[in-house]
């Protein structure tokens, strides 16, 4: 039995008609509108879309950082009122504590949830060593590559035995070759935790790979454009991103977020516009040669 069978009918959560105000120089902006999403117990969620969208403002919303303005968010038929250990979070930036080794690092939140020593150690070493880090207990952050840091602050946020993980861009700072070794590492926890997941990123790629299903968002105000079901086998490996099945996924996302895209940039861009732009760009270029 994993770590997880337990409780894999816990983890749910639903956001329904999230509003999302700020206030930015004097001026309001709506920054997400009426937005309904669910994640279900176990299961690989990610949210893509254009820069701008409101994706990490939806993932703050559940992490319980931030308050809509309207609208309902709960995990597990109980409302979202602020941060908690039941939603581990693991951001784009290295958010390691440097003074810390490895261990120590994963260790923190044991030790506030009053763990014992011989408890906490013990638990931090069989995470460290599911996610190939063991070797690198006694080492400072500041010894590990960027790839190193990621596993380690993946590890910290599954520690304290969290029903959700939230990841914005985690991996986003990562050279290629690191990235999907990461996912890959990624795939292979979740699958060992079931543990439910919400993941933000702008790699259409990485949301085939690692999701059940992929919500795609309008440009601002971010709105729900459509949910695409991942009807891929797992265990998944990277060959699989040469299968006609993610090519068709690729394809359909791409085509979404292009729209998207564009419409953030502020027009009615169509193929005709964009090339006369391009070719009225390349002249002004000759001239100045």
């Amino acid at each position: 039995m994993n770590a997880r069978d337990e409780s894999l009918a816990t983890g749910h959560i639903d956001l329904q008609h999230i509003q999302v105000t700020f206030t930015q120089q004097g001026s309001q902006f709506t920054a997400v509108s009426d937005v309904s999403l669910h994640v279900e117990p176990g299961e690989f969620v990610s949210v893509v879309g254009p820069s701008g969208c409101g994706k990490s403002t939806l993932l703050n919303i559940v992490a319980g950082f931030l308050k809509p303005d309207s609208g309902v968010v709960t995990m597990d038929g109980k409302s979202i009122a602020g941060p908690s250990a039941e939603r581990g979070v693991v951001f784009q930036q290295y958010s390691l504590f440097p003074w810390l080794k490895v261990r120590e690092n994963v260790e923190f939140g044991l030790k506030l949830q009053g763990m014992s020593r011989h408890e906490r150690e013990t638990k931090a070493r069989t995470l460290l060593g599911l996610a190939g880090l063991l070797p690198f207990e006694n080492h400072y952050p500041d010894q590990l590559s960027g790839g190193m840091k990621q596993r380690v602050g993946i590890v910290r946020a599954l520690a304290t035995g969290p029903r959700v993980l939230l990841m914005d861009e985690p991996f986003g700072a990562l050279d290629s070759q690191t990235r999907v070794v990461m996912q890959e590492i990624l795939t292979h926890m979740w699958q060992q935790w079931k543990i439910s997941v919400l993941f933000i990123t702008h790699d259409i790629e990485e949301a085939i790979f690692l999701s059940d299903r992929v919500y795609v968002m309008t440009a601002r105000p971010g709105r729900i454009k459509a949910e695409i079901p991942v009807d891929l086998p797992r265990p998944r490996t990277p060959t699989m991103t040469a299968s006609p099945v993610f090519t068709a996924l690729h394809r359909q996302l791409k085509s979404l977020i292009r729209e998207e895209s564009l419409a953030a940039m502020g027009g009615e861009l169509d193929a005709n516009s964009l090339s006369a732009s391009w070719h009225l760009g390349q002249e002004g270029v000759e001239a100045l040669r």
